[in-house]
C-alpha cells in the first residue's frame, strides 16, 4: 500500500518520520528515492528520533555509511557514488544487512538489484523550498499515520 503525504517545512518532515521511526523493526529496509535536496537526511533524522536516538543525523556522503546507535542501531547509508554489487562489496554493506539494525539507503537506486524483497520505499520529491510530498510504500506498519 502506498500512503502519500504533504509536508511544508523541515519541521514537518521530521515529525512524519518521527511517526515512521516509531514503527520499525530491526530488519527494516528503507529505499529512499529522490533527488539532491529532495530531504533524505532530513526525515532520517525524523526516523532517528522515532526509534529513540538521540544522535545529531547528518547526511553521510563522504563518509558512506553513518551509524547511530541504540536499542535498535540505524544505519544511514548514502550510494550516490556507488555502482551496483562490486563496489557495494568494498563498503561492507552486505555486514549491515545480516544485522538486526535498521537500514535507511539515499540513492537506492543505484544498488536495486542488491537490496531485499521487503524494502520500505521512501520516496521525496522537491515541491518548492518547503513543500515535499512523501510517498511510503511498505506494508499495513504505516496505514495509520496521518489518519
Amino acid at each position: 500500500m502506498i500512503k502519500k503525504f504533504l509536508t511544508h517545512s523541515a519541521d514537518e518532515t521530521v515529525a512524519l518520520g518521527r511517526l515512521i521511526g516509531a514503527r520499525l523493526h530491526g530488519g527494516d529496509v528503507i529505499a529512499y528515492r529522490g533527488g539532491l535536496g529532495a530531504g533524505k537526511t532530513t526525515i532520517t533524522h525524523g526516523i532517528a528520533q522515532g526509534m529513540g536516538l538521540k544522535d545529531d543525523v547528518s547526511s553521510p556522503t563522504f563518509a558512506l555509511v553513518n551509524e547511530y546507535r541504540g536499542k535498535i542501531n540505524l544505519y544511514h547509508f548514502d550510494m550516490y557514488r556507488i555502482n551496483g554489487g562490486l563496489d557495494l562489496e568494498t563498503t561492507g554493506f552486505y555486514d549491515y544487512m545480516d544485522s538486526d539494525s535498521v537500514l535507511a539507503i539515499e540513492w537506492s537506486e543505484n544498488i536495486s538489484d542488491e537490496l531485499p524483497l521487503n524494502v520500505i520505499t521512501i520516496s521525496i520529491s522537491r515541491i518548492d523550498d518547503e513543500t515535499r510530498e512523501i510517498e511510503i510504500n511498505g506494508d499495513e506498519r504505516f496505514d495509520d499515520i496521518g489518519n
